[in-house]
Order: C-alpha cells, then structure tokens, then sequence
C-alpha cells in the first residue's frame, strides 16, 4: 500500500482473542499491514480504545513538544488543525498554550473543545496527527487528504523495529484493541514523502514530519526533544486562549 511492491505474509495472529488475521511485509519499503481488516467495526466500539492508559500523559508531552516545534519552524499565530484529534484534548491543551488550534475527527465525539471544528476548505500552518497512521487502512490516500488541509504534517507513530517483529513480541501491534493496522519503517515514509513531493524529518523513534517546506533536520530534532522542548515552551510563552475562549463558550450556549 506505500511502494506497490508485492507484499508477503510472516505471520499471524489471533486478534481481540477472536479474529484470526494474517500481517504482510513488504520486502521492498518494510511496510507492514494486515489482511482486510473485516473486525473494525468491532475494535471501534470506543474510539479511544479502553487500554490507551497514556492517553492523557501523551498529550501532555506532545503538547510541549509541539509548541516547541512551532516556534522554531512555523509561524506562531496560526491557525493549526489536530487531524484524527480524538476527544479534543490536545485541541484544548494548545489552546491553553495560546495557539489557534481546531480539531477534525470524523469517528470521535469533541468532548474538550466542541467550539473549535476545523473548517472544510481552511488552509492550516501546521497539522498534527498523532497515533493516527498505524490506523489507517489507505495510508496514501489519507495522506492526500491531509494535505488538503495543510502543507506541514507532524505526525507521531512508532516505527517498525529493524528486524521485523512477529505480532506476540512487539506491544505497538496491539493485537488486544485491534485498532493498529499499518506499521511503517523509516524507509516507507521516506516512499511516502517522495510521493507525495515532501521533505520527510525523522527523530528516529516516533516523531515524524512531512513538508513542502525545507527546514533543517537539526532544527527539527532539537526542537522535538523532550529536555530541549522544556526549555522552548518558556522561552516562546504565548498569551493563553482559555479566557477569550471561555467567553465564546458563553456566548454559544446564550444563543442557543
């Protein structure tokens, strides 16, 4: 689904305790995917699925790490998009930080910044997706659709390890939620990037950015580690949004 090569089975695996399912490598890119996956429907009976215990301390870290990221290599007024943004906590946690941030999420109720839906047609600074990838089932094709909304996609995903796992020995399969199915080695989303005419950086572990726009790989690294990102967010503060936003939450429910 990245290269177009022929991909080959090297395992399976029993997911959810029920559904028998068979993962593909590519031998070309080290993409890896699963057969058709026939259980989703199932594994989103929560969006956010019941084990994701590190839902709140992530957001945590990537919300200093992206204020990092943005005030080293982005304008700072905005406005931004958190694609696949969940229940809207990241949305709302930037917005605190004094960044014009909206959310977009076709499967998920907006339960922390339900004022603040991104716009169909709106061109955004940046775009965040975080532990969106391995979600989905036509990486390219929502790649595409991301960049209908933005020219700068930071994204978080772990990367396949470099001597491909079987499903039991590697946590990120997620064999229990059955939510994850694609895995992407360094060497997929480079084919990606090159597809899609993108610069790709890298941390290496699971921070990822794809852009039109040429930075430099230094600048990027720095500013999305963590102690260096520590440092940023209170050189760079911005004047909160939570007091003009608390007034616009007024103002919606007086009218309705």
């Amino acid at each position: 689904k990245i290269c177009q090569e022929e991909s080959e089975q090297f395992a399976e695996d029993l997911v959810m305790g029920r559904h028998r399912v068979a993962y593909f490598g590519c031998p070309n890119c080290d993409f890896i995917q699963t057969q058709p996956p026939t259980w989703l429907k199932e594994a989103y009976d929560s969006p956010i699925n019941r084990t994701d215990v590190g839902y709140v301390s992530r957001n945590v870290v990537l919300s200093r790490i992206t204020h990092s990221l943005i005030a080293c290599c982005f304008s700072k007024d905005g406005p931004f998009i958190d694609y696949g943004g969940g229940y809207g906590l990241f949305v709302r946690m930037m917005r605190d930080r004094g960044f014009d941030f909206f959310r977009q999420d076709r499967f998920c109720p907006n339960l922390f910044a339900p004022d603040f839906e991104a716009i169909p047609g709106r061109r955004y600074e940046l775009l965040t997706a975080f532990e969106v990838f391995e979600h989905l089932e036509n990486p390219l094709g929502e790649l595409e659709q991301m960049l209908a909304w933005s020219d700068s996609i930071f994204l978080s995903t772990n990367l396949t390890p470099e001597k491909r796992p079987l499903p039991g020995r590697w946590w990120y399969y997620g064999l229990d939620h059955g939510q994850h199915i694609a895995f992407y080695s360094l060497k997929s989303l480079q084919v990606m990037a090159d597809r899609m005419n993108l610069h790709l950086y890298s941390n290496g572990p699971w921070l990822h950015l794809f852009s039109k726009r040429k930075i430099s790989p230094f600048v990027f690294r720095m500013a999305v580690h963590p102690k260096a990102a520590l440092l940023t967010q209170w050189i760079a503060r911005r004047k909160s949004l939570l007091l003009q936003d608390h007034q616009k939450a007024l103002q919606t429910r007086s009218s309705v």
